[in-house]
């Protein structure tokens, strides 16, 4: 809620209580915005959902409510009643334009809120094999998990930002056979390329990175002893570029948790979930291997824990690792996984739920795929070196701000295109400069020489322009905003809000003047709805990782 739709409420609920003695809570009590704005700025039903409660009718609930309303919210110009029984408020515009004064003092913290205090939450995302490129499907994750911990974090909420990496698998045994066979490729001998193994340019300048810094001591050296240090090697230097990637992407990691934590130093971990799997009765062999009964926690059929062979399945490690979570104090978990994942959700949710953790303890975001296209042509490999679009190429296409704006704007819930064209230009029809070229507007305002210097002053009563009054109810909805996004990890809704705030600020821009010097007090209260406006953007914008230039 608004700060304006929080006294509304509380005001409400204490005029209930008054005349009814029921304690209405937020499921009975909603504060929602007319459609018609002519109604008022605010309205609720209150009366409607009170009416079998009471055995009356609505109107005859809505019109004491009303009245008591008169005496409890002073900040209403009017409280009217509405067939079929709705309650319309009216603020004063003293009472709207009491916020600039809120907004400048609170500044770069001004949109922060309490909603998530005291929880704690742990965010795993992005999390590629660390064996190539962060590519463009990557970009959308990172976009959306960095954006949704940055709100959890503006709602106060701990939250900690991890990065798991699968170093376990095949995959980077298939990396150091990459790199071997590119390090013998450089001293002109032949070592064949694994089949699945990796072709990648940056494979190429790991392995000519380790010849010039080793010369050819690994072409004679023991090829158990060789293949392990290039392993180690390869990964080790992916990781860093992945890590130099995300932070050119704006993107921060405070937990990198490897799988192979689990293998070598933390198998124990493995094998006491193991046991404790079985002392549940959640385990049984089968044709020599270790069975989870998946089937009983919802999941479509049973799955292999040990194989027969007596190796892992992949799920084992990762069920340790969510117990792994929990147990370093974060009973709220959330994954963002490829939306090919989608099967892998349930069986996770499946074991959390066997192993007695409440339900919501694990919450996953499935990312669908995207496309990037141009002039209505997919756009699927770098000019470059022919391999799929990377990151870095992405960034230095469209910026990073376009890239950021794009994917955190848009559910990852639905497939996209993301048109490069578009985000290239630099127009109002691509949504990031539009943003963008709003908050220029407001700072070329405020920093022009022959701007008036801004002083606050107790009440803004001169501003009671329409659009003036709409920046004004948006400007206070933004805390409300940023906690209901911060709460549904829902960053394309922010880029909404971030939208219907420029529009308004544009509008307001072409149709008032700001600056009037024959008039100076009219002229302080407007530069001091720009300066509120102007705050509200930029935080709003580094919500989403976007910068907010001074200047265009």
């Amino acid at each position: 809620m608004s700060n304006f739709e929080q006294k509304i409420f509380n005001a409400t609920h204490e005029a209930v209580k008054q005349l009814f003695d029921i304690d209405a809570d937020q499921s009975m009590l909603v504060i929602e915005t007319p459609k018609d704005p002519k109604l008022g700025d605010y309205a609720t039903s209150i009366a409607m959902r009170l009416t079998k409660t009471l055995r009356k009718n609505p109107m005859e609930i809505a019109e004491p409510i009303a009245e008591k309303l008169g005496e409890l919210l002073p900040e209403a110009e009017s409280i009217s009643v509405a067939r079929p029984g709705f309650i319309n408020f009216r603020l004063k515009n003293t009472a709207l334009a009491s916020l600039i004064n809120q907004v400048i003092e609170a500044g770069d913290d001004y949109g922060k809120n309490d909603s998530g205090k005291g929880k704690k939450i742990l965010v795993e995302w992005v999390s590629a094999n660390p064996t190539g490129d962060l590519h463009c499907g990557h970009a959308r994750n990172a976009a959306w998990g960095d954006s949704i911990c940055r709100l959890l974090e503006a709602s106060g909420w701990e939250v900690l930002r991890e990065f798991y990496v699968n170093d376990a698998g095949n995959q980077i045994v298939m990396l150091g056979e990459s790199l071997v066979s590119r390090y013998f490729e450089h001293f002109g001998q032949s070592y064949p390329l694994p089949e699945g193994g990796y072709h990648g340019e940056d494979v190429r300048q790991i392995a000519k990175s380790i010849a010039e810094a080793d010369g050819d001591k690994w072409l004679t050296a023991d090829p158990k002893e060789r293949l392990a240090y290039f392993m180690s090697e390869g990964k080790a230097r992916e990781l860093e570029k992945i890590d130099r990637d995300l932070k050119l992407y704006r993107v921060e990691i405070q937990s990198w948790m490897h799988e192979t934590f689990f293998y070598e130093n933390n198998r124990a971990r493995i094998n006491a979930v193991l046991e404790r799997m079985e002392k549940l009765g959640l385990t049984y062999e089968k044709d020599g291997a270790l069975w989870f009964r998946s089937t009983d926690y919802g999941d479509e059929k049973d799955r292999v824990l040990r194989k027969s062979d007596g190796t892992l399945a992949y799920v084992t490690p990762d069920i340790a690792n969510h117990v792994h979570k929990v147990e370093r104090g974060y009973p709220l978990l959330v994954d963002l996984w490829g939306a090919d994942h989608h099967s892998y959700v349930t069986r996770m949710q499946a074991a959390m739920k066997a192993l007695g953790y409440p339900a919501g303890t694990l919450s996953v975001d499935l990312i669908q795929m995207v496309r990037m296209v141009e002039d209505g042509v997919e756009v699927k490999m770098s000019k470059r070196t022919g391999n799929a679009l990377t990151i870095r190429e992405l960034c230095a296409d469209i910026g990073v701000d376009a890239a950021r704006w794009f994917f955190a704007s848009k559910d990852v819930s639905t497939h996209m295109d993301l048109d490069l064209k578009l985000a290239r230009s630099k127009d109002n029809n691509n949504p990031v400069y539009y943003a963008q070229y709003a908050h220029s507007r407001m700072r070329s305002i405020l920093t022009n020489p022959k701007t008036p210097a801004f002083h606050a002053q107790e009440s803004y009563e001169r501003l009671t322009d329409e659009k003036e009054l709409q920046l004004l109810k948006l400007i206070g909805e933004f805390p409300a905003e940023v906690a209901n996004d911060a709460a549904l990890r829902k960053p394309n809704k922010l880029a909404d809000y971030i939208l219907s705030l420029v529009k308004v600020f544009h509008s307001y821009y072409n149709s008032s003047k700001v600056i009037n010097l024959d008039d100076p007090a009219l002229t302080n209260e407007r530069l001091g709805l720009v300066q509120a406006t102007v705050i509200t953007l930029k935080n709003a914008l580094n919500l989403l990782g976007v910068t907010a230039p001074e200047s265009m």
